[in-house]
């Protein structure tokens, strides 16, 4: 059963989405609660995995990678012990930041970063080609980032 949230729940959860830095006492003074019933609150979220972790938000271009691209894969086998290889051995690939399995004409799909153009041929060369069971795979470059996946919003209380 989901946790049920009130309105001073939703205002911890978006806070911290914002800044997990955020002290137990600035959270306590932004929702008007004393800290240690804001402590329990913010213990009761994590236990219910609404809070899942915290995380800092690194910015990706710093770090060299100037190059996103979005790869959809399409495999040759749907059973499941050879469906959970290919996701594993995805997983494995640090420059691969998000993965998921989708519908439509391909099977997966895949964000995966690099330095340069001749860092991702590389990538998909060596290791994306060389996926088990992989059948095709086409790639799209992003052009322009307009919003990164950061935040999820937070449902206000009619849903």
């Amino acid at each position: 059963m989901p946790l049920t949230l009130d309105e001073t729940d939703r205002q911890i959860l978006a806070a911290l989405q914002q800044n997990a830095r955020l002290t137990t006492g600035e959270l306590a003074q932004m929702t008007g609660l004393s800290q240690s019933p804001c402590w329990r609150r913010i213990r009761r979220l994590e236990e219910s995995g609404l809070i899942d972790g915290y995380h800092a938000r690194l910015d990706r271009r710093s770090l060299g990678y100037g190059v996103v691209a979005f790869v959809s894969i399409s495999i040759d086998f749907q059973n499941e012990a050879r469906s959970a290889e290919f996701v594993e051995a995805v997983r494995a690939i640090p420059e691969v930041v998000m993965f998921h399995g989708i519908t439509g004409s391909a099977d997966f799909l895949l964000m995966v970063v690099a330095r340069d153009l001749d860092a991702y041929s590389a990538i998909l060369q060596s290791r994306l080609h060389r996926l088990p069971g992989v059948r095709h795979v086409q790639t799209s470059f992003s052009l322009q980032e307009f919003k990164r996946f950061d935040d999820v919003p937070v449902p206000t209380a009619s849903g």
